[in-house]
């Protein structure tokens, strides 16, 4: 299997990389998503994220039917991606947002109005099917230099933070009213979290999938939670156990992978 990874080297490269930068990156903020029991929060900012690029496709479609030959990139994607994941990020992860609502029924009323709204437009797009297969499965084989070069800035800023502020984060994660009592910005704080978090997701589903990117936030994060007493050592775990998983997934995939079936069509989405 080593020799067919090398061999496949090449061709996968991007792929590869992506793969790790994206593990790494949505490990570590998982370790906090675990640590503040706001798990089903990951999968209402995935899934708003997801309608954030249906939209971005729509708008796509209209600027591509004026003319614009240079809109039909999925970069254009990115910014509603993100902007959709934020939003949701911030409504569920802030208290006091909505009179009388818990965190977990914002966080309900997210994920189901987000995903209603999703389906609901690409059940009208030309295409429909094909995109939410494109956007679900979990793959990353579209992946470009592009992608490489901003997660690899995400993952350097997400490092850099976890390592001056480890004490103070993990503080906010665990007890928030003793955070405040030492005076740290609570609510600073977990704006600024919220807002990283979705613009790591509505990048990441872009290239990923929703699949792979809920799985890499959240699977890691809960397997180092079974392995470590105290949370400050998952920070190391989370990320090493998945960035392990990414590298036995990416060497077994040549043996594993079957060709197409004869009389079967390639997809020519991102869906291997």
């Amino acid at each position: 299997m080593i020799s067919e990874f090398i061999a496949s080297w090449p061709l996968f490269q991007n792929s590869y990389l992506a793969g790790w930068l994206i593990a790494v990156l949505l490990s570590l903020l998982g370790v906090f998503v675990v640590a503040r029991d706001q798990i089903f929060a990951g999968a209402a900012v995935s899934q708003a994220s997801l309608l954030g690029i249906a939209v971005g496709m729509y708008f796509r479609a209209f600027l591509a039917s004026m003319g614009c030959a240079a809109c039909e990139s999925d970069t254009l994607l990115i910014p509603f991606g993100v902007a959709f994941g934020v939003l949701t990020a911030l409504l569920t992860g802030r208290k006091g947002v909505v009179a009388g609502e818990s965190h977990e029924a914002l966080t309900g009323w997210a994920y189901l109005l987000t995903a209603t709204a999703a389906v609901l437009l690409l059940a009208h797009s030309p295409h429909g099917l094909e995109e939410v297969e494109r956007l679900i499965a979990s793959t990353i084989l579209g992946a470009t230099r592009l992608d490489l070069g901003l997660f690899g800035v995400l993952v350097a800023v997400t490092v850099l933070v976890c390592a001056r502020s480890r004490a103070a984060l993990l503080l906010l994660a665990l007890d928030s009213e003793m955070a405040a009592a030492v005076g740290i910005p609570v609510g600073r704080w977990s704006a600024l979290f919220s807002a990283w978090l979705g613009l790591s997701i509505g990048m990441s589903i872009r290239v990923a999938g929703a699949i792979f990117t809920f799985g890499a936030l959240v699977l890691p994060a809960m397997v180092a939670k079974s392995l470590c007493r105290e949370v400050s050592p998952m920070l190391v775990v989370a990320p090493v156990a998945r960035t392990a998983s990414r590298t036995v997934s990416n060497t077994g995939r040549s043996r594993w992978r079957s060709p197409p079936r004869p009389g079967v069509t390639p997809p020519t989405s991102r869906v291997p």
